[in-house]
């Protein structure tokens, strides 16, 4: 079928052409030009290690949530840009020069978010950061934490996981005694190392909570506040049935085993036990509401 020449562009072209006009075009080859060298550092360096492995995870998760928000923050914002966004750029690349300059990836990483929100602050105005908040906020969550920050927070959480894991274990019949974060299950013994439970992992499981609150977008503001407030617990509760898996594979199968399954399946067993407990917890939640509104008058 031919279009005539005054016939209007089919919609879905008119969409695409919406979506990337030529500002964000230059400031998209802008960002890539900074920080596609930032980024395979990071994945080098920082990103490498296992503690820090969910970096380039919530980076690409943050990146598919600003553009599902895309089309609604060009509505919002509606092209009004605001002359706040130059403070705010200019922040963020003196954190990126310094950062890069003193070869400090925290600091030249976060300065990825701020210079986003200087993009969407001079291009469409603050209308664009009420749509992308969450995006942005997220992205913090790829931010490697400061050591000695990690190192004063993850040694009480390790002996907390420790001790609950022990209690839990003896109270169903298994040989197991605990000295500091050192657990002896029959012949062997396991250190319950950072990986396994400390702040880095809270940390990553406090992402997921959050990420599953925004995809399932509830209504209610109590439901969504309580749950916030139980990803807490529910992290911790989910490191220790990563450690209890891991001891029980390594008295029944042997130390072999238990070393495969923590390189191998460890890290898959802990977010499955934490999304499936937020899950629940979210269903017990929803399950309360519904009770107290028939019981309402």
């Amino acid at each position: 079928m031919m279009l005539s020449a005054s016939s209007p562009l089919p919609p879905a072209r008119e969409s695409a052409a919406s979506r990337w006009p030529l500002e964000w075009l230059l400031a998209l080859a802008g960002l890539l030009a900074l920080y596609v060298p930032t980024f395979y550092d990071a994945l080098r360096e920082v990103w490498g290690r296992e503690e820090q492995a969910h970096g380039p995870i919530i980076l690409g998760v943050s990146l598919w949530l600003l553009y599902r928000n895309w089309p609604a923050m060009l509505a919002a914002g509606a092209g009004r840009g605001s002359a706040w966004g130059w403070p705010v750029l200019a922040a963020g690349l003196l954190s990126y020069l310094l950062g890069r300059v003193l070869e400090i990836q925290v600091i030249e990483m976060f300065s990825f978010p701020c210079t986003v929100v200087a993009a969407m602050l001079l291009l469409q105005g603050p209308a664009a950061l009420r749509v992308q908040w969450f995006p942005l906020f997220f992205m913090l969550f790829m931010l490697p934490l400061p050591g000695p920050f990690v190192d004063a927070v993850t040694m009480p959480m390790k002996m907390a996981v420790s001790w609950c894991a022990e209690h839990i274990l003896f109270a169903v019949g298994y040989p197991i005694a605990r000295s500091g974060v050192v657990l002896q299950v029959g012949q062997y013994q396991l250190l319950v190392a950072d990986a396994c439970a400390g702040l880095h992992t809270l940390f990553t499981l406090e992402a997921l909570g959050l990420l599953y609150l925004n995809i399932v977008r509830h209504g209610s503001f109590l439901r969504n506040v309580g749950l916030a407030i139980l990803i807490v617990p529910i992290s911790f509760t989910a490191n220790i049935i990563r450690v209890i898996t891991l001891t029980l594979i390594t008295y029944h199968f042997g130390d072999a085993a238990g070393q495969g399954f923590l390189h191998g399946f460890a890290g898959m067993v802990l977010f499955i036990s934490a999304l499936l407990l937020i899950i629940g917890v979210d269903t017990l939640l929803r399950g309360a509401a519904r009770t107290r509104n028939r019981s309402a008058p």
